[in-house]
């Protein structure tokens, strides 16, 4: 199991606070394991780019940008109809966001934990900005990193401006304990099929550690409940969606339809065809 640790895989200092770099790849990367050291906003140029991470999955294109909490996300990099995958990262510390937050009166009011990654439409604003971010990478040393906190500090505030819920989403986002974070892992990802290596890693646990918190929360196995929450799923696009059977049974994880049919009799009592009919 290869997990990507980021910046230092780019070979770049993970004790500068703010840090950039011009990412490119002709390599399609589904689901990489990526440990962030350091938060990340990424200003995708080409591509696309979908994020798991302890909340719902967030998808952006060249349209726009992620800003990232630093912990531990699953990331599928697809390569645009050029076979061509670009991003601009900057990486930047929780000291470098909370001085930035602090000395420009960010902080949000006081609310539910937020999402620790965000994504944010381009603008004419974000265009120009992302055109002299790119200008950054050629200046090195103090000059760089002295720009790149005035570069930080100009985004946030007009981030704060124009999408500020947004922002504060972001700002609001914190460590859990284990526990919580595990169930907050499970919940956020109930339909996304993945694997439980994937979802342990994203809940900072092995897998063994993982089934057993989980099992201590749920009351039945990984396997079970996530059967019984795409079940439930199913059964929401037979009733009120109106699919049938047939368009349904893959995503209820599956492989085919008489398994679909004859677990759906098993929890609901009736068949999926006798659940429209009822309704």
């Amino acid at each position: 199991m290869q997990i990507y640790t980021l910046p230092s895989d780019l070979e770049l200092s993970t004790r500068t606070k703010v840090l950039i770099h011009d990412y490119s790849t002709h390599v399609m990367h589904d689901k990489s394991m990526v440990d962030l050291e350091l938060n990340t906003l990424s200003f995708l140029q080409e591509g696309t780019k979908e994020v798991f991470t302890s909340d719902s999955p967030v998808v952006i294109d060249s349209s726009s940008f992620l800003l990232m909490k630093a912990g531990r996300c699953l990331m599928t990099e697809k390569l645009s109809p050029s076979k061509f995958y670009r991003s601009l990262l900057v990486f930047f510390s929780d000291e470098l966001l909370e001085d930035i937050v602090v000395a420009n009166q960010l902080n949000p009011p006081e609310g539910q934990l937020g999402s620790p990654a965000v994504a944010f439409k381009y603008d004419s604003f974000i265009t120009h900005f992302v055109a002299s971010l790119m200008k950054m990478t050629s200046f090195t040393g103090a000059v760089r990193t002295n720009l790149l906190r005035a570069k930080m500090t100009e985004l946030l505030v007009y981030l704060h401006a124009t999408q500020k819920e947004t922002l504060h989403c972001f700002i609001r986002s914190r460590k859990a304990n284990h526990d919580l974070k595990m169930i907050h892992v499970v919940e956020s990802n109930s339909l996304n099929k993945l694997s439980l290596s994937e979802l342990a890693f994203l809940s900072n646990m092995s897998v063994s550690t993982f089934k057993r918190s989980f099992e201590k929360h749920f009351g039945t196995s990984p396997i079970k409940w996530f059967q019984q929450k795409r079940l439930e799923h199913a059964a929401y696009l037979l009733g009120i969606k109106g699919q049938r059977a047939s368009d349904v049974y893959l995503d209820a994880g599956y492989e085919n339809l008489s398994n679909f049919i004859q677990a759906f009799k098993i929890k609901y009592g009736i068949t999926p065809k006798q659940y429209q009919e009822k309704g």
